[in-house]
């Protein structure tokens, strides 16, 4: 999809706050109210942007332990990826998980209150899905960057 350089500072300018007002934005941008409120609306049509979200201070709601786990699965069969897949998705501390490439099948990042947590999510959640062969976790030390603006 082609942008032009409003359409991108409008995308831009709602990924950085999402609640401004189309009065607020027409004014950034120099366009009517509806102009603005049409150019969001056929963003929306379009799917680019597909949803409008609060980000949570993982720090206030107990959720400062960051990990990221490797997972490798016993066999790469269909049936065992849409299984390990389908269980994942139901986990509430998995905030993403990743079917990637090399040594390791899947990348999830999973948010716990503190190690103890972790450790029980591990044995009482995630190693208790079927077909895992194998995981790694490594744990956040230090949130250096941390964004949810992709670039346009």
């Amino acid at each position: 999809m082609i942008f032009d350089a409003i359409d991108k500072q409008l995308i831009t300018l709602l990924q950085t706050d999402s609640k401004q007002t189309n009065k607020a934005l027409s004014t950034q941008l120099n366009l009517s109210v509806t102009a603005v409120y049409e150019r969001i609306k056929k963003l929306e049509n379009q799917g680019v942007i597909n949803r409008y979200v609060a980000l949570v201070n993982k720090d206030e709601v107990q959720k400062s332990f960051v990990a990221y786990c490797h997972i490798k699965l016993v066999k790469h069969s269909q049936v065992y990826v849409v299984q390990f897949e389908k269980e994942v998705a139901n986990l509430d501390e998995v905030m993403e998980c990743y079917h990637i490439s090399g040594d390791y099948d899947y990348l999830l990042k999973v948010m716990v209150e503190d190690m103890v947590a972790f450790r029980e999510f591990m044995v009482n959640k995630l190693t208790t899905i079927n077909h895992i062969g194998s995981t790694h976790s490594m744990f956040v030390i230090n949130e250096v960057k941390h964004s949810t603006i992709i670039p346009v």
